[in-house]
């Protein structure tokens, strides 16, 4: 496991209480709520150092860790790995 999956998902265990897998939908299981929403992408700009736009804030980009990852390897012109 890269080190940028295994920070979203200490993140992600950390926030909900419980562990979840890459490609869990913590979003359906109803793990969450609207301010997870706002601590997740928080979390991912200043993980990733990115900007998420008012047009990027769709669920299905952080439904899962996987699209989390997909979503932030679209965005930025860098590897996601190779950030810290």
């Amino acid at each position: 496991m890269d080190t940028a999956t295994a920070d979203l998902l200490a993140f992600l265990a950390a926030s909900l209480g419980t562990e979840v897998g890459p490609d869990d939908d913590y979003f359906a299981a109803g793990l969450t709520d609207s301010l997870f929403a706002l601590e997740l992408v928080s979390f991912v700009e200043h993980r990733f150092q990115l900007t998420i736009e008012v047009e990027d804030l769709h669920l299905d980009h952080f439904r899962t860790a996987t699209r989390v990852l997909a979503f932030v390897q679209g965005k930025g012109p860098e590897p996601i790995t190779s950030r810290s």
